[in-house]
């Protein structure tokens, strides 16, 4: 019964999570559609794919860190359980893709204090991964990025020395024990770290082509105007993430894109990108999801199978208890 209920939530949750995609859409349509009007079809397309690709690696450096916390997924899985549960960015919130993701991990018996931390992990090394591509690519390549979000370039450093296995274990230790769960049986390497690291660094040249495809697009050019498109996606991520309530960073992360590319495109064209790069990478999303739908949950999950629980980590206990105790928010997606 417990298992039952908990699957309908889910499937509500992914049916909210589509209403309020829809929404985001509808809301701006001709905005979306003068957008749309201005770049050529294979320009959105080969963006399209680039996101897709993006979203895909990500997912690499999430299984990555959940291996290393010692619950291996296979492809099918990883990527089904993230593509879907990422929908949940979209519910204002930031909660649900957490809550969702531990409950699908779960049906593969991955116990939630690696779901969590795996999460956490995967958070943590992409805004630091993030902050770092900004540092590095903008402060020689915008001015305008220079003087209204200097603040941000010095926090790249301080998150990226966080990932340390050693501060890392030391900060999921003291968080499972405040919410009073068992601690993690396998810290996570440096070997494994640095594996998901590339793995995110990749997923963030695969956005910075995303972007790039389109400011070329509108008319953008030069050899800056990559590792411009790059750094500002990156920049502007970390802004929509700092937005806790806006469902998937909705307005910061545009504005953040128009201001750094404003001075580099002609008059009118960086809201355009803003616009087309927010509802490419909200398809991508719903792709994702649908092939996840179709692949199924494989024949391990349904017989039960999959990785075995941790030893302090009872076989069918909600994941919303632990954030009820105090859990965190969640993972950003692009």
């Amino acid at each position: 019964m417990k298992v039952i209920a908990m699957r309908t939530l889910r499937v509500l949750l992914v049916l909210l999570a589509l209403a309020f995609c829809a929404y985001s859409v509808i809301d701006q349509w001709d905005a979306t559609t003068r957008a749309f009007r201005e770049m050529s079809w294979a320009t959105l397309a080969g963006s399209l794919a680039v996101g897709v690709a993006g979203l895909f690696v990500w997912m690499l450096g999430w299984r990555t860190f959940l291996s290393g916390l010692g619950s291996p997924l296979s492809m099918r899985a990883a990527f089904r359980i993230s593509a879907i549960s990422q929908l949940g960015k979209y519910v204002p919130g930031k909660v649900w893709a957490l809550v969702t993701q531990i409950e699908m991990a779960r049906e593969h018996k991955v116990p939630a204090e690696r779901s969590f931390g795996s999460t956490l992990l995967a958070v943590a090394s992409s805004t630091a991964c993030g902050l770092a591509v900004a540092a590095v690519t903008l402060p020689l390549t915008s001015a305008a990025a220079r003087e209204k979000y200097w603040w941000l370039f010095p926090l790249a450093p301080v998150m990226l020395a966080a990932l340390h296995p050693k501060i890392v274990t030391w900060c999921l230790g003291t968080m499972l024990r405040l919410i009073r769960r068992p601690p993690l049986e396998h810290p996570v390497s440096l070997g494994v770290t640095l594996r998901a690291i590339g793995w995110t660094l990749l997923g963030w040249a695969l956005f910075g082509v995303h972007t790039w495809l389109l400011c070329v697009a509108v008319g953008g050019d030069g050899a800056g105007l990559p590792f411009l498109a790059t750094g500002a996606y990156a920049l502007a991520f970390v802004a929509g993430f700092l937005v806790f309530i806006a469902p998937g960073g909705i307005g910061a992360r545009e504005a953040a894109l128009t201001v750094v590319l404003t001075p580099v495109l002609p008059a009118g064209a960086p809201v355009v990108v803003a616009i087309a790069s927010r509802v490419v990478l909200t398809v991508a999303d719903l792709l994702n999801a649908g092939a996840a739908l179709l692949l199924g949950r494989g024949p391990a999950a349904r017989a039960g199978g999959g990785t075995a629980p941790g030893p302090g980590e009872p076989g069918n206990e909600p994941a919303r208890d632990a954030l009820v105790r105090g859990t965190p928010q969640t993972k950003e997606g692009p």
